[in-house]
């Protein structure tokens, strides 16, 4: 038995509407739902982001059909990449400097691919890649 997939991940953030503007304007995700205390989701290709305010996830109380949400939540700054088509990377580097995006790192994978590093307003590392980098294009 294994998953085919990551359905969903999550990353922690500080300012949930400065963090729905970061991933729907500049990222250009689709939000699908919004708790402004909690949290906001986006649609990322097949899968979700979700965006969590830490201090509201470690709370137990949260409930769906009576069912408990198990506690969750880290501090500091997470990590996600995004898989983006081989032959955008100009194209990336332009809308990202454009929306004032800073790029923190560039990296030419040995294997094949590449990445863009940047951080989101709560100083989450962002990457956008390509799927060379774990043999995952196409």
């Amino acid at each position: 038995m294994r998953p085919d997939a990551i359905l969903e991940t999550c990353l922690y953030v500080d300012d949930l509407a400065a963090a729905s503007r970061f991933y729907g304007q500049v990222l250009g995700l689709q939000r699908i739902a919004t708790d402004p205390e909690r949290h906001v989701f986006f649609r990322c290709g097949p899968a979700v982001l979700l965006l969590f305010r830490p201090e509201q996830t470690a709370r137990p109380g949260a409930e769906v059909n009576g069912a408990p949400i198990p506690t969750h939540g880290a501090h500091g700054p997470g990590h996600a990449a995004l898989r983006v088509a081989p032959d955008s990377r100009d194209r990336w580097r332009t809308h990202l400097a454009d929306q004032g995006v800073e790029l923190e790192s560039e990296v030419d994978w040995p294997g094949g691919g590449w990445s863009l590093y940047f951080r989101d307003p709560a100083g989450n590392s962002l990457e956008l890649a390509t799927g060379a980098l774990w043999g995952v294009d196409g």
